[in-house]
């Protein structure tokens, strides 16, 4: 295989992996904040239109692939409770709570995914584990099917996601009540913050690490060349 085919292979085996993430979530987020800060479109309606990517790509996951699209039907859900809570306003305490709706919603489909056996959060690590290599792809599809250990780490990664998205949605609600208002406005976004990076410590110390030299050693297994066989001897 030549230089440029396997720069090819790993090209199109990046894209491949990053796909999901960019038409599932990457669109409908990024399509939200263009209609309501740069279109100035209100709240409402900049969910609305945001809605229809991920409500698209459902429909089509159902139509041509006979199955759904768990990425953006989360998405979609999502979008759908901000649109009802939009309507939601006057005292300023409600407000702030309803922010952590989103979170809460998120948090539930991932814990919801793993108890089906499908994680969802593995959408998100897989291109940052594989990095478009070939031979690192081929050695996820080996261990996912083959190793009990590597799947573990799979469920651990997306569980340790929907409890921190859980616990953060009970801080910023209990917050958004037993502090002062002001306080609250700045910190929730603290809050989100502290959040983040610890569901990226955490998932990264118990799955993440252990399935990155998992990935390795499969990777570098399945590039060892064949052992030569052993020389005739004539008779």
């Amino acid at each position: 295989m030549t230089t440029n085919t396997v720069s090819q292979s790993q090209s199109q085996s990046q894209k491949q992996n990053f796909a999901p993430l960019i038409m599932d979530v990457a669109v409908p987020v990024g399509s939200y904040y263009l209609f309501k800060d740069a279109l100035g479109m209100s709240t409402f309606a900049a969910l609305a239109w945001s809605s229809v990517p991920p409500a698209v790509r459902t429909v089509l996951g159902v139509v041509k692939e006979r199955k759904v699209n768990a990425l953006a039907v989360l998405i979609l859900v999502v979008n759908v409770v901000g649109l009802l809570l939009s309507f939601v306003s006057g005292d300023p305490r409600l407000m702030l709570a309803k922010d952590s709706a989103v979170s809460s919603t998120i948090g539930i489909g991932i814990l919801v995914s793993v108890a089906l056996g499908k994680p969802m959060m593995t959408a998100a690590m897989k291109p940052w584990l594989v990095k478009g290599d070939a031979a690192r792809e081929a050695a996820w599809a080996r261990l996912q099917s083959g190793s009990a250990a590597f799947r573990r780490a799979e469920r651990v990664f997306s569980v340790v996601w929907g409890v921190v998205l859980l616990g953060e949605c009970v801080v910023r609600v209990v917050g958004a009540y037993t502090l002062p208002v002001d306080t609250m406005v700045w910190l929730g976004s603290v809050v989100l913050t502290v959040a983040m990076v610890l569901a990226f410590l955490v998932s990264g110390a118990l799955a993440a690490g252990p399935m990155t030299q998992m990935l390795a050693a499969e990777a570098n297994a399945g590039a060892a060349p064949a052992a030569a066989p052993a020389p005739a001897f004539a008779r």
